[in-house]
């Protein structure tokens, strides 16, 4: 279950993070920050379950490196020259401690390091914090999926990278991880990795 009674920390530094390959037993608490974060109709726990055997899926959880509670988790599919960002989230309690934003990083970190060129996902056209955190990293909208979301049929922003390996964002995304990791003290165990 969620804890709500730990409060919102003013700050979380690296050294009581670690980022890892998701784990079997990440499941349930990854679903629980599934439900409170995309509703009812969420990812299932199979979906998680097949995600992590996919050949083209990396998933990973970020977790407390002292207790490993599972604080967020994301996923992406690498396809020939592509990042396809399937997934980030949060527990509710912790966000706006630029966790979500480390999770990006570490996409971008690893699609980098697999000569990957693009980055593209999908957001709902009402998360203007998600959008700004995906303008901040170089993506731009370039269409739309009408009622793409079961709940309410809401549309779906299509947004995507420019060149990631261009000397031009690799600059750029250099000077944004450096501000994350001044942020944070450092960046996780198990970064990029």
């Amino acid at each position: 279950m969620i804890s709500t009674s730990e409060s919102k920390q003013a700050k979380l530094q690296a050294v009581q993070l670690e980022i890892r390959r998701m784990r079997a037993q990440d499941v349930p608490a990854v679903m629980e920050i599934e439900a409170v974060s995309f509703g009812r109709h969420h990812w299932s726990d199979e979906s998680f379950y097949n995600e992590m055997n996919n050949h083209v899926g990396r998933y990973y959880s970020l977790v407390r490196s002292d207790t490993s509670e599972l604080l967020g988790y994301c996923g992406f599919w690498l396809i020939v020259d592509e990042a396809h960002i399937t997934t980030i989230a949060v527990r509710p309690e912790l966000r706006g401690n630029a966790l979500g934003e480390l999770m990006l990083l570490h996409i971008l970190d690893r699609s980098m390091a697999n000569s990957i060129h693009w980055g593209t996902l999908e957001v709902r056209a009402s998360n203007y914090n998600a959008q700004n955190l995906y303008y901040k990293y170089g993506f731009s909208t370039v269409g739309v999926r009408p009622r793409y979301y079961q709940d309410n049929q809401e549309d779906a922003l299509i947004m995507t990278t420019s060149d990631i390996g261009s000397d031009a964002y690799r600059a750029s995304y250099k000077n944004l991880k450096q501000s994350l990791q001044t942020r944070l003290d450092g960046l996780p165990k198990g970064f990029g990795t």
